[in-house]
């Protein structure tokens, strides 16, 4: 599968942003989608991820509360809608596709496909 992820952009603390992953090549609903973002010098972390179904949903500490996930698998998107961004948000977002769906859904080694990152600049 092909994933696509737009929607970054420079924003000031408070507002909000949606990122969309667009996926092509494969049935989108049989995958979980994960985000995840890098900072500059720093390692890649979990942001977010949504089961196949869009049933379940986990979230990192640092962004529950403020950031939501969502797909349509009718139109093969997976979505996460950041509000309340902080300073702290700033990041290269990349979105994942997990094809098993049954490792833990925070690691990025479980996912098999990604994306080439948006870029997400929160400022103070």
């Amino acid at each position: 599968v092909q994933l696509q992820a737009s929607g970054g952009g420079l924003v000031q603390v408070g507002q909000s942003l949606r990122l969309s992953c667009a996926a092509s090549g494969r049935p989108f609903s049989r995958y979980r989608m994960g985000w995840f973002r890098q900072a500059p010098g720093k390692e890649r972390e979990f942001v977010a991820a949504i089961s196949s179904s869009g049933g379940r949903q986990y979230f990192a500490d640092s962004v529950k509360g403020r950031f939501t996930i969502s797909r349509d698998n009718t139109k093969n998107t997976a979505f996460l809608q950041m509000n309340s961004l902080k300073p702290e948000d700033t990041a290269v977002y990349y979105c994942a596709a997990d094809e098993d769906g049954s490792g833990w859904a925070r690691v990025s080694q479980v996912y098999d496909y990604w994306g080439q990152g948006t870029q997400v600049t929160v400022s103070s």
